[in-house]
């Protein structure tokens, strides 16, 4: 009798994302147009910065590395929802499948948590270029920048692959419609037929330690290198440390603020409207900010692409 009750709960293979439906047709044309500006421009920032890296040699430095490392990830963390959110708005049924759904999610939050430690690691790099500069050399050899880059890809990834494993063992029997533009936790819960009180306390336990566990440290570090430029003795040197920490806090705030409201904030405490526009912050405004605040604005940075387009033009027009 178990066994035809298990039968007839049929389970749920393609979903329906609301995304934004409710806006009006010329603000879909409008808002779809600008997510296809900001994700060509997020994508394109990004490639530059990794080619720049690759083909310099003066940026063959860990900071450099750690960015480069950044702007891959941005690449592939914007591109896990941003695209589909897209096709959305071109198709009338807004459908994903079950599979893809769960892949989504898996790439969102790992990519999400790489990310997150992967802050860190550029924070402590600038606490020791600036608070400890002697030994800047000695602490931050290739073989460190390395383990560094690798362990916050691979500690990630097998943290939500076993998120993922308590969530698949989930059964997902109806309704089949997603409140939200992707696979986020929240609403993929909503739409299970069993209960889900234990994984939503892990899945909360989780996040919450990703979180904490990266802004702290990251927060201190930068506390550090506040300190540090308050004992400059120029006051342009000053100007300029704190030029560069404001731009980096600023980004941090958005990304680090997103995610606080979003998961770590009490359950029900905003619409899922509200949930959305800020969701839209960490998967469009934050990857597309980062290029220009961590590179882009470089003298180095701005002098290499010169240089690049230079001999790309003196190539393509050699009798200019």
């Amino acid at each position: 009798m178990l066994d035809m009750e298990e039968r007839n709960k049929t389970a749920v293979s393609v979903y329906i994302l609301v995304g934004f439906s409710s806006l009006r047709e010329q603000l879909k044309i409008f808002l779809f147009l600008v997510l296809l500006l900001t994700y060509l421009i997020t994508v394109t920032g990004n490639v530059v910065i990794i080619f720049i890296v690759w083909v310099d040699h003066r940026l063959h430095s860990p900071m450099y590395f750690f960015i480069a490392n950044l702007s891959f990830l941005e690449i592939w963390f914007t591109s896990v929802t941003i695209p589909k959110l897209m096709l959305n708005y071109l198709s009338v049924s807004r459908t994903i499948s079950f599979h893809g759904c769960m892949a989504q999610s898996f790439f969102y939050f790992a990519l999400g948590g790489t990310e997150s430690a992967l802050l860190v690691v550029m924070s402590f790099d600038r606490y020791v270029a600036i608070c400890r500069p002697l030994q800047y050399t000695t602490i931050m050899n290739q073989r460190l920048c390395i383990q560094l880059v690798l362990g916050s890809w691979v500690g990630s990834f097998t943290v939500i692959s076993l998120r993922m494993v308590l969530i698949l063992k989930l059964r997902f029997c109806g309704p089949n419609v997603i409140n939200h533009f992707f696979c986020d936790n929240e609403p993929v819960f909503q739409l299970s037929c069993t209960d889900t009180s234990g994984v939503r306390r892990v899945d909360s336990i989780l996040i919450l330690t990703i979180v904490l566990s990266s802004l702290c440290p990251t927060m201190l570090s930068y506390v550090s290198i506040l300190f540090s430029i308050l004992r400059i003795p120029t006051a342009t040197g000053r100007q300029k440390g704190f030029g560069t920490c404001g731009s980096h806090l600023t980004s941090l705030a958005i990304g680090y603020g997103s995610s606080i409201v979003l998961y770590i904030r009490p359950s029900g405490s905003a619409s899922s409207d509200v949930n959305k526009g800020v969701a839209l912050l960490n998967t469009v405004l934050y990857p597309f900010l980062n290029p220009f605040i961590y590179s882009l604005r470089n003298k180095t940075v701005k002098l290499t692409l010169r240089e690049v387009f230079r001999m790309g033009t003196a190539k393509l027009f050699p009798n200019l």
